[in-house]
Parts: structure tokens; C-alpha cells; sequence
């Protein structure tokens, strides 16, 4: 018989249905039945693409006799991080300060005031390789509670107050102030940590660092060190060929177990995607290499392909496992890719690729590239662009056929943040590169979430499925979902995304403000009261919510002519300024939104028609030149003061020269004289390039 997650929308607590444990959502009737019975509450949570999250409950979870301890001595409560990232944070903070690491699934237990007083990640059902047996770990706990609660309540208390100092900003200088110095003081710490020979920071496992690659690319904007911009490049191009990339269809896997970038932990989460999209577009823009722009087109046409909702919003993950083996989905034997592929073309393919009869992964094969295309052509004496010809064919003929597998279960449900995350990546993606498919689906993504992930009164949901928006919106839902808003407005002009841009920016000021201190809360000021309230500073697998709000407050600051919104971001990064300068791996996006307030950060004004060759031609050109730090504006010149009023104030005053378009620039309260015409915008654009390039003072 199910148990209470049959009545929840969420694919992970689907996923638990039918085991024997009596599991609860997160809801008042669990809390309060344990206070009523005086019981600990078994608090697990995971998510539906966590490998070890399905052994657990296959090991545990659906066992009858760990379920019937579970179920006669706890209130067990089950949660999916992703729909309750605010509790995931509080009880991740509590597992990593009672054993010094954390990971998913989590598995902790609370006193009924929801205080915690154990916890660890997975546990085996019987003690084995120096792990307690689940079994052992269920009496331990239950003896420490009827013998010992007093000690195991203390305990509690005191990992609470701890958990109330994380993340807290302190100072020890209450002069220290967020400044320029700190943006290239953070490239030498960064560089401590980089892998010069595989890419990537620290050993094995290797996560993607998309927050740090941008940091350090604005760094080499800002000073011009080769050395810089040869940190990005080598980890963008070691992620590319390695197997984290999926070859055959695009997108990334979420991290990679060794240090080569070689064999990925399997699952695909939308975030990666998205930020990895970002970096790689920037990267192209920076550089020119087109391999990078050959895997924004791939990872996004994988995210519309396999990942986007028919209602338009795009999914969250696809799982590591399908037919209950880890990658088996991705992998590939060297007689079937002969089948498949004939003797000759298979013959190269599986050179290119590294497939061999014995494997590089438990007897099968992660497709990756050791060498570059151009290397093996080159070694071989094959011609390179018939190479690239042959392999392309054999690419789709094996992805047609791994198509007909089955594929890796999904979680279908719809977030705000990591939607907007990908809305900003593919809009960028699309007027860079002249995909306008692109701007279109991010733009039907966008007004899904406007239309159907809102209360009554305007304000955000944070997640939906199956027809349904719950649970109320985080900081990052609203400062990522007002920054992909102004992203949007800077591709399409649509003034309304900056009207929809402004009413979140101002919910952010007005619902998570700290009236007592600088920065803001990740929880609104209304929402359910949890042991601890917290500030998200530090980067995770996602950029912090006040490094994201900085960054928004500033874009549309600058449009809006918003005093407030630019001492709102100020205010943060001052908050900020002594994580920053001791933790710049983890404040990647924290010092992206400094390196845009401290500039130059010009605000350039269109006067055109955008459907006008000369216009379009200027705007695609500059979404073509890496100017990292910059807002546009742009409105027909025979309408200039009409729209907007938000936008009202950067247009004030603009009257169109003779010739299409009329280009204002303007920075630190002063704008050089307009230019009009194709030709003379262009040579603006290459201006603005040289002029982020020299360095301004940077402290201060």
C-alpha cells in the first residue's frame, strides 16, 4: 500500500512511494505528530537523479525490518533538496559540522523542535568497509534518546548555535570593504588550486567551477595575462574532449570521478548545462575559437531536445542509472560501434574516440577525445575536413541507435532558478551566435514561469510538475529569474522584461532584507520558521542568491537609473568583502558582480529600429565582442520617450542623429559624444573592447 508521498508532485519522493517506511512529506501533521509522541524525526534527503540515493532505498528503504524500526521509533520525513533547497542548506551544515563531509542522500535525526543531534550521508544496511551498518546506526540512536537524552539534546543545541554562524559575514575590520584589489588578488589563490596539467581545480572528484572559469576570464579582460586566460581555456577544452561531454548528443555530466575529466558521474543536471552554456559562449566571444561555440549549439540543442517540457520550462535532470546500472545508457563496446559503423569508418571513429576491445571504463567505453581531431587527421595522414565529415555521420548513426535504449529516468519538475539560469545562457547563445530558435525557446520558458509559477499577488513559486507551482520562491529564484528577465529585455527589447525584472528586484528588497545587518536572507521574511535563518553567500554547485542579486541589482541599476538597487549591490559585496578575500573558490559570482561595479560598465543607448540592417548588424556585433561589463538599451528613434518608465531615465534627452543606428555611450556620470550609422557603432563596440582592457584603479 503507498504511503503518504503518493499525494506529493515530486519524481524523488515518487520514487519512495511504495517502500514499507511510513514516510511524511515536510508538513505540519509530521512535526507536530513528533512532538505529540515525543519521537526523533528521520529526516532523508536526496534527490531523484543521486545514484546512492537509489541504493539506500533499495537497500534500506525497502527493507521490511529496517522500515518497522524506522517506523516504531521515528517520525520518518522525507524531502527532495531540490524542492526545499532552505532545509537541505540548514541540515547539510549539520552533517558536515558532525563528520566533516556531506553529500546526498542525507540522512539525519532531529529532536521534534527540528534541532539535529546525528546525522551522515549513506550508511549500508550491515556494518561493512569501516561504515556503520544502518541497523546499528537506528539502535545507537534510539538508545542515546530513551537513555541519554539529555546529552543528545545538548548536543543538538550546540550544533544549532553553530549552524546559526555559518555564513555570517564577520569582521574582523570593520573597514574591509569589497574592492578591486580582491579581483586579482582572487586569480593567484585560484591558481594554487588549478590542475595545469588536466584542467579543472583540486584532484579527484572534479566538479565544474563555471562561477571561477568567468572570474578568471573577466580577470584576463581586466589585465591581459596570458596565464589567466590559459587556465580557462585549458579547463574548457579538457571538459570538451573528456567524457563528461557527452559526444554523441551534447550537454555535460554533473562532475567526474578522476581527475582526467575521463569517467562522469552519469547524471545530467539542468544547472551545469546552463552555466557551463554561459561559459563557454563568453569564452567563444573572448577568444574566437569555434570548437566552444560548437558546444553551446550542442548543450543547448541537448537541453531543448531531451530536457524542455512541451509547456516550455526546461527539466531538471536525467539520472545516472537506467536498468538499475550506473552509465550503462552512455557506454559502448568496440564490436558494437564495428556493427554499427562498417569496418573502415569504425576503424577511425574508435581511434578518435578511445574505444578499444578491453575498455577504458569496467570493460566498456566513455567515448573522449585523448587527442584533438586535428591531431589524429595529422598523425593518420586522413584529411581533416573528410574526417570531420565521417565522424559526424558516425555520431548520429550511434546516437540514433542509443536512442533506442532506455534511458535514464528523469526528473521532470520545473525550478525557477535553474530555468533562469538557462533562459539567460540560451538567450545570450541566441544573439551571439544568430540562433534565433534559441531567443524562442528561451522566451516561451520565460513566460511559462511569468504565467503559471506566480501567486496571486505577483510573487514567485519556486517549483512545478504535473500541472502544479508549490512552494514559495528563494532568493536565487528571484535574482537569477530578474537577471535571465534583463537578459532577455537586452535580446529582444521587450520593455516588459524589465517592468517584470524591477517588481522581482524590488521583492527581494522589501521580503529578504536583514533590517538589522547588510545582505539578504535566503528566505523570505513570511516564510515557515526553521531553526535557522540563513544568508547564501557562498557559491555552490550554483551561484550564491546575494552574489546573483548583486549582479542583478547592478544590470538594472544602470538601466533604470536605480540609486537604491546599486547601494543594494554595493551593500552586499561590503557584507561579503571578508569571505571574498578568503574564499574567492567559493565566491566566484560575488566577485563577477564586484568586477562589474567597480567598470567600467558603460551604458550604451540604441536610437533604431531593431528589424533595420544597420541596427540588427550593430547589435549582433556587439553581442559579439566580449564586453563583459555593459547594459543596452535600445527603442525606435521616432519613440524614443515612450515605454518603459523604468527605462525612462537612460533615455532621457536622446534625440537620433541622420543615419540608423544612434549610439550613446555613456559611464561614471558622463557619455561621449553620439555616433550614428553601421560603421561608426562597430568601431564603438571595438572602443568599448579596448577600453575594458586597460586597467582602471582597482582599489577603492
Amino acid at each position: 500500500m503507498p504511503n503518504r508521498l503518493a499525494e506529493e508532485t515530486s519524481p524523488y519522493l515518487l520514487q519512495h512511494k511504495d517502500n514499507p517506511v511510513d514516510w511524511y512529506p515536510w508538513c505540519d501533521e509530521a512535526l507536530e505528530r513528533a512532538k505529540a509522541k515525543d519521537q526523533p524525526i528521520f529526516l532523508s534527503i536526496g534527490y531523484s537523479a543521486c545514484h546512492w540515493c537509489h541504493v539506500m532505498e533499495h537497500e534500506s528503504f525497502e527493507n521490511d525490518e529496517i522500515a518497522s524500526q524506522l517506523n516504531e521509533h521515528f517520525v520518518c520525513i522525507k524531502v527532495d533538496r531540490e524542492e526545499r533547497p532552505d532545509l537541505d542548506s540548514i541540515y547539510m551544515n549539520a552533517v558536515q559540522l558532525m563528520t566533516g563531509r556531506g553529500g546526498w542522500p542525507m540522512s539525519v535525526f532531529l529532536t521534534p523542535d527540528l534541532k539535529p543531534f546525528y546525522g551522515g550521508t549513506y550508511w549500508p544496511p550491515q556494518a561493512r568497509q569501516g561504515m556503520p551498518g544502518f541497523e546499528q546506526v537506528i539502535a545507537a540512536v534510539q538508545d542515546a534518546w530513551t537513555n541519554r537524552r539529555e546529552q543528545a539534546v545538548d548536543q543538538a543545541q550546540q550544533l544549532t548555535d553553530r549552524i546559526r554562524e555559518i555564513g555570517v559575514a564577520k569582521r574582523t575590520d570593520e573597514f574591509l570593504l569589497a574592492n578591486g584589489k580582491m579581483l586579482v588578488e582572487s586569480a593567484t589563490k585560484l591558481e594554487r588550486a588549478f590542475d595545469f596539467t588536466n584542467g579543472g581545480f583540486g584532484s579527484a572528484p572534479k566538479f565544474p567551477h563555471a562561477m571561477n572559469l568567468e572570474q578568471l576570464l573577466r580577470i584576463w579582460h581586466r589585465t591581459q595575462r596570458d596565464g589567466v586566460l590559459e587556465m580557462v581555456t585549458l579547463n574548457l577544452d579538457k571538459m570538451a574532449d573528456g567524457g563528461i561531454y557527452d559526444h554523441l548528443a551534447g550537454g555535460f555530466a554533473r562532475y567526474s570521478v578522476d581527475e582526467r575529466w575521463l569517467v562522469p558521474h552519469f547524471e545530467k543536471m539542468l544547472y551545469d548545462n546552463a552555466l557551463l552554456t554561459g561559459i563557454y559562449l563568453d569564452a567563444y566571444v573572448a577568444t574566437g575559437n569555434e570548437r566552444y561555440a560548437d558546444v553551446v549549439r550542442e548543450t543547448c540543442g541537448y537541453v531543448l531536445k531531451y530536457m524542455t517540457d512541451d509547456v516550455g520550462g526546461f527539466h531538471s535532470a536525467e539520472d545516472a542509472d537506467s536498468e538499475g546500472v550506473e552509465g550503462k545508457f552512455y557506454v559502448w563496446d568496440q564490436a558494437e560501434i564495428a556493427e554499427l559503423l562498417g569496418a573502415e569508418l569504425a576503424e577511425k571513429f574508435c581511434y578518435v574516440y578511445d574505444v578499444t576491445p578491453g575498455g577504458n571504463f569496467e570493460g566498456h567505453n566513455i567515448l573522449n577525445l585523448p587527442k584533438s581531431i586535428e591531431q589524429c587527421a595529422q598523425l593518420k595522414n586522413w584529411d581533416l575536413a573528410a574526417l570531420k565529415e565521417e565522424l559526424a555521420r558516425a555520431r548520429r548513426i550511434l546516437l540514433n541507435k542509443r536512442n533506442e535504449r532506455i534511458r535514464p529516468g528523469k526528473d521532470d519538475k520545473i525550478l525557477v532558478s535553474w530555468n533562469a539560469m538557462m533562459i539567460d545562457s540560451m538567450a545570450r547563445a541566441g544573439a551571439v551566435l544568430e540562433a534565433p530558435e534559441l531567443v524562442a525557446a528561451a522566451v516561451k520558458a520565460a513566460g511559462f514561469i511569468w504565467e503559471q509559477m506566480r501567486r496571486e499577488d505577483g510573487r514567485l513559486l519556486h517549483a512545478w510538475r504535473a500541472g502544479k507551482a508549490r512552494f514559495a520562491a528563494y532568493l536565487d529564484d528571484y535574482a537569477c529569474m530578474a537577471n535571465a528577465l534583463v537578459t532577455l529585455y537586452e535580446v529582444t527589447f521587450d520593455e516588459s522584461y524589465i517592468d517584470h525584472a524591477v517588481f522581482l528586484a524590488e521583492t527581494i528588497h522589501k521580503q529578504f532584507n536583514d533590517p538589522d545587518g547588510r545582505g539578504f536572507f535566503f528566505t523570505a521574511n513570511d516564510h515557515e520558521t526553521l531553526i535557522v535563518r540563513q544568508k547564501d553567500l557562498h557559491d555552490s554547485s550554483v551561484p550564491s542568491g546575494n552574489g546573483m542579486a548583486a549582479m542583478v541589482f547592478t544590470r538594472l541599476g544602470k538601466l533604470c537609473g536605480r540609486a537604491d538597487l546599486l547601494a543594494d549591490a554595493r551593500d552586499i559585496l561590503d557584507f561579503a568583502a571578508e569571505i571574498m578575500a578568503q574564499s574567492p573558490m567559493a565566491s566566484g559570482q560575488l566577485h563577477n558582480a564586484l568586477d562589474m561595479v567597480m567598470g567600467p560598465t558603460p551604458e550604451i543607448v540604441l536610437l533604431g529600429e531593431t528589424n533595420e540592417p544597420g541596427t540588427a548588424d550593430a547589435l549582433t556585433r556587439l553581442w559579439q565582442s566580449f564586453i563583459p561589463n555593459r547594459v543596452v538599451a535600445c527603442r525606435p528613434a521616432a519613440n524614443a520617450s515612450n515605454g518603459s518608465r523604468c527605462l525612462d531615465p537612460i533615455f532621457v534627452g536622446r534625440t537620433p542623429l541622420y543615419g540608423s543606428p544612434t549610439v550613446f555611450v555613456c559611464q561614471k556620470f558622463a557619455c561621449s559624444a553620439p555616433v550614428s550609422g553601421k560603421q561608426a557603432t562597430i568601431a564603438k563596440w571595438e572602443h568599448l573592447v579596448a577600453m575594458g582592457q586597460s586597467l582602471p584603479d582597482l582599489v577603492g
